[in-house]
């Protein structure tokens, strides 16, 4: 076996690969650029080399930095996890020119499924289902409206070396092609150094649903049955599971064995995935054939207990399968809820920043629940501009579905992560949605659930009642601790105001508590409540149970009550006495500074280019400028008619959260 592998990659893929090298007693390599100087997988590599400037172009994706590292070190291996070089045929194939394994496919295999033209012909010709579409190269916008027209809207143009949902657009008009055959053909020369388009048939109302592969060098390969990945946000993945809800079984090995077919026509070896859209009559058609490890693998790992960066390794060895297809079976139910640095709360843009708080659940594993956390970052870490937003991807494991989304809500709830902008509360608002606890889910999920954004959750009543008799009983808490600390209370009994007037999502709840051990019975709404807790005054959780169900709530002070956080709402709860819940209502409400005549950069990122000049009248809908952040382009587009009086960036320019762009009169 390897004595010494390089992980040609950062962040939490780099961690998950270090991890098994571990395990199997093999020394790790990790590579980092000035920006990861002190991330987590340089913590916990063997060694590291330093490979240059912030910039993946600079550094992660510099061929010759990397085999340079390789030679200093004497790796014998490489594993280039996903994304940067994992999918770079030339890559491979300088390892092999090197001598070194590459912990992955043959190059032979990447350069025919890496590209998604080639990989779609092949594919025809190996009998695997395809979506119709144009595979020829397109040459200009002109050219990508006259073949959509010919498709039929609505079309989807993708970049053909691409993945990750970079440089990837859906049009439903011709403006809408043109704009994004360009910006797709940007995206993809900045992320991939190749900016070939292609065009295909959108399939409406479709699930996406991927089979993992496996093969060997000896001819043998495998499917590790299925994942959904329907839960997407601009063509990223965010909530993941396995198996499908949707799938029956004859539909799984229909799939798996056009998978294998195809793998086998390129001589496939190491761990792949098989990506399909399935409408909603169980038709499958091929999307693409990613040669490389997924981002959502760990699902497949919980419900067949195979370690798939093992067995690459294992592969790229030379040994052969020990698994056989009669060994994969489905044991219970695996989620993944991707978290990512982007505010919900402002349509998913990126955020960046120190990581103040990040305390992510404890990982368990028993006979029936688990949890698991791959990530690549820490307290105090850094939330670099440069790189992809992910932070960490959390897993839950249960025997039934069911079971695996009450573990995913528990170990949500109790996540925490303060500093930046992050998902988790849209995350939570998913596990409770109606559409995805029945399993009635695609690709267009967030956009017509969540059509006018996220703007997090309103408590039920029942909840409502839960959290104010919560907040009644800290609060009684942080008076007793705030008594003891003035000296007011001479004796150490407990003493309870038992009235409060608690506000809960603009409800007010009269409420009157009694004492009981390490709780109170809380009298609201024309009921008793018990609530236990051994919460204390500074706890950034409450671990509660009221009326013996419990409570994982996120727990801030905030000026007559509490900041509480729990299953995605993000609420102000205030504990007044009832003289001063009366005086409350007649307080004037602060309103916001006007900002309307104003374009605010909503992210942090790059001005790729400004679109208009001082003077213009601006449409509504208009472009107005693009922004770039986190390997993404952003147009920005005018709300309403209006005339540009002032711009205060240029393209080049880097830009804060909220910064005025530019103004109108």
């Amino acid at each position: 076996m390897f004595k010494k592998i390089l992980i040609a990659n950062r962040g939490e893929i780099a961690c998950r690969v270090i991890k098994t090298a571990r395990k199997m007693g093999i020394q790790t390599v990790a590579v980092y650029s000035d920006a990861d100087k002190h991330a987590l997988h340089v913590r916990m590599a063997d060694e590291a080399v330093h490979i240059g400037p912030p910039p993946a172009s600079e550094s992660y994706i510099v061929m010759d930095k990397i085999l340079q590292a390789i030679k200093d070190t004497g790796a014998e291996a490489v594993h280039p996890g996903y994304g940067f070089l994992s999918e770079n045929a030339k890559f491979a194939k300088a390892l092999e020119d090197l001598g070194v394994a590459f912990i992955g496919p043959p190059a032979g295999a990447i350069e025919a499924m890496g590209d998604k033209i080639t990989s779609k012909k092949l594919a025809q010709e190996a009998g695997v289902s395809t979506v119709p579409g144009y595979m020829g190269l397109i040459a200009d916008a002109d050219e990508a409206v006259k073949i959509s027209n010919e498709i039929g809207y609505p079309v989807m143009i993708k970049a053909s070396a691409g993945g990750g949902g970079k440089g990837m657009r859906i049009a439903w008009t011709d403006d809408e092609a043109r704009e994004g055959f360009q910006l797709s053909k940007n995206e993809a020369k900045s992320s991939f150094g190749d900016d070939r388009i292609f065009i295909e048939k959108f399939v409406t109302q479709p699930r996406h649903i991927e089979i993992q592969v496996l093969g060997d060098k000896h001819g043998e390969c495998i499917y590790l049955n299925e994942r959904e990945c329907s839960i997407q946000r601009r063509n990223q993945k965010v909530i993941e599971e396995a198996p499908s809800p949707f799938l029956d079984e004859a539909t799984r090995k229909a799939m798996g064995e056009q998978s294998v077919a195809l793998a086998k026509a390129v001589d496939y070896c190491s761990a792949g995935t098989v990506e399909f859209i399935v409408d909603g009559d169980k038709n499958f058609y091929f999307l693409e054939m990613n040669t490389r490890l997924q981002v959502e693998h760990p699902v497949t790992e919980l419900i067949t207990g195979v370690d798939l960066v093992e067995q690459m390794i294992r592969v790229a060895w030379g040994e052969k399968l020990s698994l056989k297809q009669s060994d994969i079976g489905i044991n219970g139910w695996a989620i993944e809820s991707r978290l990512y640095a982007e505010d919900p709360f402002r349509n998913f843009l990126p955020s960046i920043g120190r990581l103040t708080r990040y305390r992510p659940p404890a990982e368990e594993a028993t006979a029936t629940r688990a949890v698991r956390n791959d990530t690549g970052v820490f307290e105090g870490g850094e939330i670099s501009m440069f790189y992809d937003p992910m932070i960490a991807k959390l897993c839950s494991w249960a025997p039934s579905r069911g079971e695996a989304i009450e573990v995913m809500r528990d170990a949500l709830d109790g996540f925490e992560v303060e500093g930046i902008g992050h998902n988790l509360p849209f995350c939570a608002a998913v596990m409770d949605h109606p559409k995805f606890i029945s399993g009635d889910i695609s690709t267009a999920f967030i956009e017509q659930e969540y059509p006018e954004g996220f703007e997090g959750v309103t408590p039920d009543a029942e909840t409502a009642v839960r959290l104010a008799a919560v907040a009644a009983y800290l609060k009684e808490v942080r008076e007793e601790r705030d008594a003891k600390i003035s000296g007011a209370m001479r004796n150490h009994a407990r003493t309870v105001d038992p009235n409060w007037v608690v506000t809960v999502a603009k409800t007010d709840y009269p409420v009157e508590l009694s004492a009981i051990d390490e709780g109170a019975r809380v009298a609201i709404d024309g009921r008793e409540v018990e609530v236990h807790t051994r919460w204390t005054p500074g706890d950034s959780l409450c671990h509660a149970t009221v009326d013996g169900a419990p409570m994982t709530i996120k727990i801030d002070k905030h000026g007559a009550g509490f900041r509480m956080r729990y299953r995605g709402a993000d609420m102000v709860v205030t504990v007044r006495n009832p003289r001063a819940a009366q005086l409350a209502q007649h307080m004037i409400e602060k309103l916001p500074p006007d900002t309307s005549k104003m374009l605010l950069c909503p992210m942090p990122g790059l001005v790729v280019s400004i679109n208009v000049e001082v003077g213009d009248e601006v449409q509504e809908g208009q472009a107005l400028c693009t922004v770039e952040a986190m390997k993404m382009e952003n147009v920005l587009r005018a709300e309403k008619k209006a005339v540009v009086s002032k711009i205060n960036a240029a393209a080049g320019d880097s830009m804060a959260v909220d910064e005025v762009i530019m103004e109108f009169e």
